[in-house]
């Protein structure tokens, strides 16, 4: 499913990270399971169906807010171990990291604007500060994806390592 952050990961993220704040942690990974960081928001539950009220979306979209500000504060220093495809929430999950190491064969996208739903989260602010104004526009609103060494020479990752060595690379660094 390339890890979906659905609003019941969004909240388990929110809880993982006020409880590495009740430890003496002091450093956190965060990656994906497989081969995937993130394909973001799961679509399946946006706007909860036919049904949906403007409420329904204020509440997921709070719900993605509230996730990245409780990552955002965590005391421990945030590693992000980024592979595979990592889309919009998944962006900004990567974004809301101290640090971002991505593996060569990620792909990193932003795109709302196609699917026609709202830009959510603060991610365009949290964008804008690692990544220029100007690119950040047309990211977003281009959709177009870009990959590991462009994210790297626009400073939003830190560095591109192969992905045999993603995890080795991570381990060291939070050592």
């Amino acid at each position: 499913k390339l890890n979906p952050l659905g609003t019941v990961p969004l909240a388990e993220l929110a809880e993982a990270a006020a409880w590495f704040d009740a430890t003496e942690a002091s450093v956190v990974i965060v990656t994906g399971a497989g081969r995937a960081f993130s394909s973001g928001f799961d679509l399946r539950e946006f706007a909860g169906g036919p049904d949906a009220t403007a409420h329904d979306n204020r509440a997921q979209a709070d719900l993605g807010r509230l996730m990245a500000e409780a990552m955002e504060r965590m005391r421990a220093v945030t590693i992000a171990a980024v592979k595979g495809p990592c889309v919009g929430g998944g962006v900004v999950l990567a974004g809301v990291c101290d640090l971002r190491i991505a593996a060569d064969d990620t792909v990193f996208s932003i795109p709302e604007v196609d699917l026609g739903i709202p830009l959510a989260w603060g991610g365009i602010p949290r964008l804008v500060r690692e990544i220029p104004p100007a690119i950040v526009r047309e990211l977003v609103l281009t959709c177009r994806p870009f990959d590991a060494d462009e994210a790297r020479s626009l400073g939003f990752v830190n560095r591109v390592v192969p992905r045999p060595a993603l995890e080795c690379v991570v381990d060291e660094l939070a050592m």
